[in-house]
Order: C-alpha cells, then structure tokens, then sequence
C-alpha cells in the first residue's frame, strides 16, 4: 500500500491507496509544516491519528507534498520522522507545488499556491521550477491567509477599518494585545493563527473594504510570484487552495490586467494527487 499526503500549515490530507489504486482509508490531522513546528509536535501530530497508526506496518512507500519542505532541512527531518512511525515504508518529501501541479495540470503552466500560505512555480511538463525561494509568513506569502489576517489585524488596530466592521471583527475573535502576542510569539503555527482572521473576509458578503483587501493582496502575488517568470503571459496559470477558490472573481480580472490567462483553480488537490498515484500504480504517465 502507498500513503499520501497534502500537508499544509492548517490540515494534513492523508490516502492510503492499495496496489491498485483504491482507497484504503482517507483521514486528517493538523498541519505538518516543518519549518515552523518542532519534531515533537510533529511526530505528535501524525501518532495521535488512529487510522494511521493501525495501518503503519503496511504501509511500504510514502509521498508527502507539504508546506515547508521546500528546503532541505526541514524536508529531511520530516522525512526521519515518517521513517521512525512507518518502518517498513519509503519515503519521499517534496514541496507542497509538487501536489498543486498534479492536481492542476499535465501541460505546462504556471501553479500557484494560495491557501495559509503562498507560492508559485512553473511546470515544463516534466519538472517543476521556482525562480525566487519561499521565505514563508514572516516575509512573504502575498495574498495568502495569514498575509490577509495581518492585514485585518494591522487594519483593527489603526482604525483603518470601517466602523460597522470593526465591531463585527471584535465579536469574531479575541482580539485582547496579550492574547494575539501569546499567539504570534509564543505558540505553534503563527501563520495558521493569522490565517484564521482571513475568515472574516470570505465569511461575510463581499464589500468595498474586503474588495479592496483581497485585490490588493492579488495584485502582490500577481508582480511578487507570477511576473517573475518568462512565460507568464505564454502558458495558463493555475491557482490551488482555499482562499484562490474564494477569490475567483478578483484573481480573473487582476490576471485579465496583466494579459494573463487563467487556468484551472482548484480548492483541494487531493483528489488530483489520488488521480496522478493511481497513474502512476497502472504505468500510465
């Protein structure tokens, strides 16, 4: 059997498929980005699944496209983490564009990333590529959840907000100094944390404000993660994860600015990446 994963910062998807190509089991846990979470989290996180537990000696090879695992660190070291829970699996760790490709397209094209956090890469139909290396929420992640909370926060506490919003916000969530602080500075997944205020855009009608919000966002990721490449005005470009689903209408008329074409935007890629392993089980490329 194989086991599959799309591991963001908020949720991990787990599939276990058998030789072939049917589903197993399908579960979730917590985030496993390993760039901000330490090992016992981590390891934490996936023994505290049942289902997975139970299904661990069987399991003989894994693929984990997650959040964080762009550099060769933090991949490592998730990857001895799944060697010491499943032992008789081998396993592969590769960056969350990975699964967003294969969940997107077979041709080339542009993949963008925009969920908790954000990314872009650029698939020759073989391989993927980056031009400019992902830093996460501290620095990056235009248009992502948690850049769209800050925006929301840093708003709330200029007064930058219209009036009827701000009580609404305040209702919402704890918004006490301390308590964000605490969160920001001494707890896990920060940028999960942020990206939970961004609800308060896609959960309410949309307005002027949030409009404002969000285009700007787009805007960024359009000039930061899209321009960069030769060809963004050449092949489609895709969008995965929950906040480029919610934001199609913004994403088509920035992308109609730029000359850009708009591909396939898809709000979860598991399913694409069950698709591409069942594929791949059966020889067909």
């Amino acid at each position: 059997m194989i086991l599959i994963a799309d591991g963001g910062s908020t949720k991990c998807d787990w599939i276990i498929l058998d030789n072939e190509g049917l589903v197993v089991l399908k579960t979730r846990t917590h985030g496993l980005n390993p760039a901000v979470l330490s090992k016992e989290v981590l390891t934490e996180r996936v023994l505290e699944n049942e289902p997975l537990k139970e299904h661990a000696s069987k399991i003989l090879k894994i693929f984990f496209y997650g959040a964080g695992c762009g550099t060769e660190k933090p991949s490592l070291a998730l990857g001895k983490i799944f060697e010491s829970i499943f032992e008789n699996a081998e396993v592969v760790v590769k960056e969350d564009t990975y699964a967003a490709t294969f969940a997107a397209t077979t041709e080339p094209g542009i993949i963008c990333i925009l969920g908790t956090g954000s990314n872009s890469s650029y698939f020759d139909g073989v391989d993927v590529h980056t031009t400019v290396a992902s830093l996460g929420y501290s620095v990056m992640d235009e248009a992502s959840g948690n850049y769209f909370g800050k925006k929301l926060i840093q708003d709330y506490f200029y007064k930058k907000m219209p009036k009827n919003l701000r009580k609404k916000f305040a209702k919402m969530f704890d918004l006490d100094p301390d308590a964000i602080k605490e969160n920001l500075y001494k707890k896990d997944n920060p940028n999960a944390y942020l990206a939970r205020f961004a609800e308060f855009i896609f959960r309410n009608e949309r307005n002027e404000y949030f409009t404002r919000v969000v285009k700007k966002g787009i805007k960024q990721f359009f000039k930061t993660r899209i321009k960069t490449y030769d060809q963004y005005q050449e092949v489609p470009v895709h969008f995965i994860g929950s906040i480029a689903f919610f934001s199609t209408d913004i994403i088509n008329r920035v992308a109609k600015k730029y000359n850009v074409k708009v591909g396939n935007i898809v709000r979860r890629p598991i399913d694409g990446l069950i698709e591409h392993h069942r594929r791949q089980l059966k020889g067909i490329k």
